[in-house]
């Protein structure tokens, strides 16, 4: 549900606000004895007669709420030890809870609240789906997320493949090569190289897609209870059809989408988990309508219409309206249960059926990750085009390296098995290994300049702890000081067992003393507030078994961490929750165990930014107990009362909002009858209505959340993840810009900041909180303008330079971008941010987390890389070049999103500055020794056809020319693609600066590619013509000298390898000579065979001396012009990489003397 996760995000809402201070005129001895006065007739009226509701006639309201009936009794009794209390509000005391806001807000999500017009909704008959599909138009339960089909196989997969324009060429040259007038190989050989890539491709492609298959029949074949014949019976899960009553038992997954009829639970309630859905792995309730839940589907025939809306993709939203029984009922997300969820906690479900197969909104979302590909590649075809065109003048030629694709697909899987294997990226904590979720993006890590991090779970640990607390006006906040002993885990005693929380929480001992205090004005003060965060909540407490018989544990289950964070900080000073359910509450207090009927409850919303429940307490009155954001809240609190206590907690929520904790205000009030019954009423009007539903619920919680008295507030710590402020300091000192994108308060926001050292005290903060478009126009230019002065006043001081500027931080929040993004003002925001060292986005959504990496990637080059651990960030994570997923607290949707996945943040510094570079550095140079090593290879053979006129001959065997790149010259190219290191780790660790080399594309660009090509012109024209020179005139045959120049260019392109690797291993030294002895070998096999072309020429050559001249010749005239240049120009001109590797050599020396390696600058390339 989104209004959870914003709750978690946006709860710690800024402070300020007014009050209404209306009440201020009555005295306060007048307002005490009308208050008196009002509690007794609230008394009597409770005691002897019945509340009249306006809606009695109705019958059974939304989830089972029911009017209210007089106090039955006032009662104590005694069970196995246990003390209870409890006020039984009639039939409501049994009866479910007011989902006020829930319906609010997360129905908000569909298209509208109005009316479905026929031709725009789903027509589902109850328990009748032959008639609910009788024109066959909805989609059966199969599914089906396989590519191909046998018949559509070949096809598909040849389109996709030849979607990479370097086969395109190869089918062209293949194709002409058919021509006898054109033919330069022979037919077979000419075809073979792109006949393999493809059949290679095509067995990986239709493997991948056999296990989908062999997937999809695993779940089509799953089992499930339909209601066929008045009873249930199991079919299989392709079986099911829409309109069909399904019952789902607790463990179980749902088969489809499914509106609840009925629950195990008297009152409707069902809990689900939906971690197959969105990832979230606490648990949610959704709540069947009490015209339903009272009905026996197995023993009375239940029928009737729903009227949906069509399929659609959003998961937190539904629309639907029930005809029963004569009554038209309202539906909401609350109501229905998506495909993939789990039954948690209830023993059984039954509902219908309402969207099946493909149509499932599961199904829906089931698009996948957007297809990626690095950079790197798409340069490479760049390259490629140019070869082409310079081939069609060579007269087409093949030049351009088919086997470049397959080494590198080898070389990233080998580089994908050393970082999954790497210890250094392994989380003990949550026993998680790195995972590489996409295998054609490994280079870009080497490249990244701007990262884009989410703050909660991924820059802190998600693991909210209570710390302190403002109650009456006094800060209590000692409990990290208390003693080991202060860290109690209070318990409980019942039914012979001894019940204690799960988690521990420290308290602050003068607190705890208080809050036993409860006959007392301060104490009572202090009861209403725990009580608040007992109750104020949607956590469901569940016994765990220990070891020990006597002892059982309570885990509180929620949807969000913060509530569990306060729920267990209640049970800490002895404020247990120990039941729930949707009708009451049971709280253990201090031993004595209290029930509170739930009248109503109003969740979070992201207008109100406010929960709200409302209770029948113990002591027979009504109060509505609020929490939320510090800016709703203090619009709502009663200024009149306490006014100087609400000044001391706005310092003491500043204060902890200074410390990096996430605050929440406690409030509440004491209702009249007459409050609640028009409250009733109008939730009762409100939840039935058919048009404009969630603006009236909130109009009707609204209402109800005024006048509170302030109980005081709560601070939550949300630690950082061990070692980010090192991670950031390391990532930025490599010339990598951090972006922290948050739902977060400022305060809260920027305190992290802070300790993340993220921003530090010399930074200039330009801060924009705007409400309108104009204003935000106006900062943003005032703010450029700023900008320009700081450059200008660093400039005009002596020796000022970039670097000796202010860093200047850009502090921008949610509302701001709402007029910015997508206007006229994204590209001033650009410029602005694009300038700043530090960005720090406060209270922004989803959306507008895409929208500020689409701002960096669609207006510059430079890479971008996302990472986040909740399914808030799941469109950041898709929209960057680079998507990292944190398996975290919040789930694992932003890790199925992501290409790729580790455990803390930290690990981003040896993914970048170590694997990152390192793959970058190998797959630039195996790019350019590809092209090297084919293109000087087919130029022996251009100017061999040069020199014999275009005869259409070949002095080079077909098998040769096709054993070339598979296995003379391949398997050396691989091996230190995936093995050679420039630098070693702590090289690479300790001078992030050397990151900057991929953001530069030192070892891939244009220039070089050129260089490379004419170094290769060289190496070529020097390996053709000694061996012509040599046997000008003899009698030596084309075959003898094809054998010679095959071995020449192999011999050549392997020791050029060889001058370039860093670091030997044993597999390196037998990849490279190996390959050259397998040449010689592979030669003779050739020319022994008596059927192929050139008999015997190897031993007519060979046996001259004449023949190793020639190769010696060859490898000192093609490579020594290219050593002498390494040389000269590692020697005047290196660069940070020479430089850090000759350190590497003399490292003990160096680290004796204290010698610092100075690197160069690091500037911003220049925008485009």
């Amino acid at each position: 549900m989104p209004e959870r996760k914003e709750f978690e995000e946006l709860e710690d809402d800024d402070g300020g606000g007014g009050g209404d201070d209306s009440s201020a005129s009555a005295t306060a001895e007048d307002k005490v004895t009308s208050e008196q006065a009002e509690k007794a007739v609230w008394i009597k009226v409770l005691l002897e007669t019945r509340i009249v509701q306006v809606s009695n006639e109705m019958g059974s309201r939304k989830r089972g709420q029911r009017s209210i009936s007089p106090v039955q009794s006032v009662w104590s009794k005694t069970s196995g030890g246990r003390s209870i209390r409890e006020v039984s509000f009639g039939e409501l005391e049994s009866k479910p809870v007011r989902h006020g806001s829930r319906g609010a807000d997360s129905e908000g999500f569909s298209a509208s609240y109005k009316e479905i017009n026929d031709d725009d909704a789903r027509l589902i008959y109850i328990n009748d789906p032959d008639r609910t599909d009788e024109k066959f138009e909805f989609a059966g339960n199969s599914i089906r997320t396989g590519k191909y089909s046998i018949l559509t196989f070949l096809p598909r997969n040849l389109f996709e493949q030849f979607h990479r324009v370097a086969y395109i060429y190869f089918l062209v040259i293949a194709i002409l090569n058919q021509l006898p007038q054109l033919a330069v190989f022979g037919r077979g050989a000419s075809i073979m190289p792109l006949a393999f890539v493809l059949l290679v491709t095509a067995i990986k492609d239709g493997y991948e897609d056999y296990r989908r298959h062999r997937s999809d029949k695993i779940e089509n074949s799953r089992l499930a209870w339909a209601l066929l014949n008045e009873q249930f019976q199991q079919i299989r899960w392709k079986d099911i059809r829409v309109g069909q009553i399904i019952k789902v038992s607790a463990n179980e997954t749902l088969p489809c989408d499914m509106l609840l009829l009925s629950t195990s639970d008297t009152t409707g309630v069902a809990y689900v988990q939906t971690t197959n859905l969105d990832g979230e792995s606490n648990l949610k309730t959704r709540y069947a309508k009490q015209e339903t839940q009272t009905k026996n589907v197995e023993n009375e025939k239940i029928s009737g219409l729903i009227k949906c809306e069509k399929p659609n993709r959003n998961i937190y939203g539904f629309q639907a309206n029930m005809d029963i029984d004569g009554k038209r009922i309202s539906l909401g997300p609350s109501n229905i249960i998506l495909r993939g969820c789990e039954l948690k906690n209830t023993e059984w479900a039954v509902g219908v059926a309402v969207y099946a197969g493909r149509e499932t909104k599961a199904m829906l979302n089931n698009s996948g990750a957007p297809s990626k590909r690095s950079h790197l590649e798409t340069r490479m075809n760049r390259e490629i085009i140019f070869l082409s065109i310079f081939l069609v003048a060579l007269c087409t030629i093949i030049m351009i390296p088919i086997s470049l694709y397959i080494s590198m697909e080898l070389v990233r899987v080998g580089q994908a098995f050393f970082m999954i294997q790497d210890n250094r990226m392994y989380d003990r904590a949550s026993n998680s290994r790195f995972q590489c979720r996409a295998l054609n993006i490994n280079e870009d890590l080497g490249q990244i300049k701007y990262v884009f991090s989410d703050k909660t779970g991924t820059l802190t640990e998600n693991k909210m702890e209570f710390k302190c607390a403002s109650i009456g006006g006094i800060d209590y906040s000692n409990a990290q000081d208390s003693t080991e002993d202060g860290q109690i885990g209070n318990s409980v005693q019942g039914g012979g067992q001894v019940l204690r929380p799960k988690m521990k929480v420290k308290v602050d001992p003068e607190l705890l003393d208080l809050s036993k205090r409860k006959h007392t004005g301060e104490g009572k003060h202090v009861c209403d507030f725990f009580i608040a965060l007992a109750a104020c909540n949607t956590i469901v407490p569940i016994t765990v078994e220990t070891p020990d018989a006597a002892v059982n544990l309570i885990d509180y289950q929620g949807e969000s961490p913060d509530e569990q964070a306060l729920v267990y900080a209640a049970a800490a000073y002895g404020f247990m929750l120990i039941e729930r359910t949707s009708g009451h509450i049971v709280i253990d207090i201090h031993g004595e165990r209290q029930r509170f009927n739930v009248l109503g409850l109003h969740e979070f919303d992201s207008d109100r930014k406010r929960m709200s429940v409302i209770l029948g307490c113990p002591d027979k009155t009504v109060k509505v107990f609020v929490k939320g954001a510090d800016t709703s809240m203090f619009s709502v609190i009663n200024r009149s009362l306490h006014l100087n206590m609400l000044k001391v907690i706005e310092t003491h929520l500043h204060t902890y909002s200074s410390k990096g904790l996430r605050t929440l205000v406690i409030g509440m009030r004491e209702l009249s009858p007459s409050e609640f019954e028009q409250w009733q009423s109008s939730y009762e009007l409100a939840s039935t209505a058919l048009m404009g539903r969630a603006a009236l619920l909130r109009k009707v919680a609204s209402n109800i959340e005024n006048h509170l008295t302030i109980l005081g507030a709560s601070g939550i710590e949300d630690k950082l993840q061990q070692g980010v402020p090192e991670a950031i300091e390391s990532l930025r000192t490599a010339g990598i810009k951090v972006w922290v994108l948050t739902g977060d308060k400022q305060e809260t926001a920027i305190s992290i900041g802070y300790s993340s050292k993220l921003l530090t005290s010399k930074m200039t903060q330009i801060v924009i909180n705007n409400n309108s478009k104009d204003s935000c126009r106006k900062s943003l230019q005032d703010a450029l303008l700023m900008w320009k002065k700081l450059t200008t006043d660093s400039s005009a001081t002596p020796g000022g330079s970039r670097t000796g500027l202010n860093e200047v931080a850009l502090i921008i929040d949610g509302t701001s971008l709402v007029y910015i993004l997508d206007t006229d003002l994204e590209e001033q925001l650009f410029e602005l941010a694009s300038k700043c060292d530090v960005v720090l986005c406060c209270r922004v959504a989803p959306l507008q987390k895409a929208g500020i990496v689409a701002l960096i990637k669609n207006r510059t080059d430079d890479m971008t890389l996302a990472i986040g651990d909740g399914a808030n960030d799941v469109s950041m994570i898709q929209m960057a070049d680079v998507g990292i997923g944190i398996s975290g607290q919040e789930g694992r949707q932003a890790v199925m999103a992501s290409d790729f996945a580790m455990g803390q943040f930290r690990f981003l510094v040896p993914l970048l500055l170590v694997h990152g570079h390192w793959n970058y550095q190998r797959m630039s140079y195996m790019i350019l020794y590809n092209f090297y090593r084919n293109a000087v290879f087919v130029l022996v053979l251009f100017w061999y056809v040069l020199f014999t006129s275009f005869t259409l001959t070949t002095a080079i065997t077909d098998w040769s020319s096709v054993l070339f790149s598979v296995i003379y010259t391949s398997f050396p190219t691989i091996v230190v693609g995936i093995l050679d290191k420039d630098l070693g780790r702590t090289s690479l660790i300790e001078h992030p600066q050397l990151y900057g080399a991929g953001q530069r594309q030192e070892s891939y660009n244009r220039k070089l590619f050129w260089v490379t090509m004419l170094d290769t012109l060289w190496q070529s024209i020097a390996s053709f013509f000694v061996p012509l020179l040599a046997y000008w005139g003899s009698n030596v045959d084309g075959s003898s000298l094809g054998d010679l120049w095959t071995l020449a260019v192999v011999i050549m392109v392997n020791i050029h390898l060889a001058m370039d690797v860093i670091r030997w291993y044993w597999i390196t030294h037998a990849a490279i000579w190996g390959s050259i002895i397998a040449t010689f070998i592979c030669v003779l096999v050739i020319d022994v065979l008596p059927f192929l072309p050139g008999y015997w020429a190897f031993f007519h050559i060979a046996k001259t001396a004449l023949f190793w001249l020639c190769l010696l010749c060859i490898m000192i005239g093609a490579l020594l012009p290219r050593f002498l240049i390494k040389v000269f120009m590692q020697y005047y001109t290196p660069t940070d990489i020479q430089i850090a590797r000759e350190a590497e050599k003399f490292n003990t020396s160096r680290a004796s003397q204290g010698v610092q390696i100075e690197m160069n600058e690091i500037f911003d390339p220049p925008r485009r």
